[in-house]
């Protein structure tokens, strides 16, 4: 269980506030987060439907390695970003981080909610692109962390599971090219239908739940 020490605190309230922002064009609020995806093949072509009989899969299968899936979204806007990738290695976070960047051509700032792990910093896109484009593409987020162990904050899980649930399901994809072609048609079909995320806990109902007031945070020293 987390330690609800200043800093978790701090954190929270930052996010839990960002999310009670308006829409935005000129400042959308955009939430990201990575889940491993395992490939598995078919030993066996799967039995086909008969009359009064469903297909059937044999239960055997071969693994095919592993693969990663980013996955963004804009929850007021209803905008998702899914991405397959080889793995979540910084050069493909940084990759990640430009599409979503040249999504938003005229925002003044992109609010980019995601967790503290090593690939996503300043570094990462620097040694992708350049002290130059990299500079210049991690300052067109303004980034804010969730806290150690408070991963339930960024709505990007809840985006992890509508693509788990929706598009992975229990299917067998053997391969990084399957998985790359059905999160594009995912991609494309969830946004046809503008997704939203109905985000309900507010910095209110934080300090209700965690029994604490604001003014007993303090600010940080960094």
């Amino acid at each position: 269980m987390a330690e609800l020490n200043q800093e978790y605190l701090r954190r929270m309230e930052e996010v839990l506030a960002l999310y009670e922002k308006p829409l935005s064009e000129k400042q959308p609020v955009v939430c990201i987060d990575e889940k491993p995806v395992v490939l598995h093949q078919d030993v066996r072509p799967p039995l086909p439907m008969r009359p009064g009989r469903i297909a059937r899969r044999d239960c055997e299968y071969q693994r095919c390695g592993t693969a990663n899936a980013f996955c963004g979204v804009e929850p007021k806007a209803g905008r998702h970003f899914t991405r397959a990738t080889p793995d979540r290695s910084s050069p493909q976070f940084a990759d990640y981080l430009l599409a979503i960047a040249e999504y938003y051509p005229t925002a003044d700032t992109i609010h980019l909610v995601m967790d503290n792990l090593s690939s996503h910093t300043r570094k990462a896109v620097v040694e992708r692109f350049g002290e130059k484009a990299g500079g210049w593409l991690w300052d067109r987020f303004t980034v804010h962390y969730t806290p150690k162990h408070g991963s339930w904050l960024n709505q990007a899980e809840i985006e992890i599971s509508l693509f788990s649930r929706q598009c992975l399901g229990q299917r067998r994809i053997p391969s990084l090219r399957d998985l790359r072609r059905e999160a594009r048609a995912w991609n494309r079909r969830i946004n046809r239908q503008r997704v939203t995320i109905n985000w309900r806990f507010t910095p209110t109902k934080a300090r209700t739940k965690f029994g604490y007031k604001r003014n007993q945070i303090t600010r940080s020293e960094t």
